[in-house]
């Protein structure tokens, strides 16, 4: 599913507008992002939470000469499922 996709079914389920309900679907994604740059969590109840982890500076290696590098520290999004998604997911009842 893509966004439009989204978009479409949001404003089927909702009896909103497709405009209306892309800038729904627009103003979340946006307030999400906002919230995780920031550094908050932002925890959907039974969906799941996003937030942001620091990844440590690490040696890789060039793939096509094999020679050793410096990864940079870097922060990077993250996002763990909700007891209710992973449930959905795997066909079985989520546990109360």
């Amino acid at each position: 599913m893509n966004k439009s996709e989204l978009v479409d079914v949001a404003a089927k389920e909702s009896d909103l507008s497709k405009a209306a309900a892309g800038k729904v679907v627009d103003a979340i994604v946006a307030a999400v992002v906002k919230a995780v740059a920031k550094g908050d969590t932002v925890t959907l109840v039974g969906f799941g939470t996003f937030k942001s982890s620091k990844r440590a500076a690490r040696a890789g290696k060039n793939p096509r000469t094999g020679e050793a590098l410096k990864i940079a520290a870097t922060t990077v999004p993250k996002f763990s499922a909700g007891a209710g998604f992973k449930a959905a997911v795997s066909g079985k009842k989520a546990k109360k």
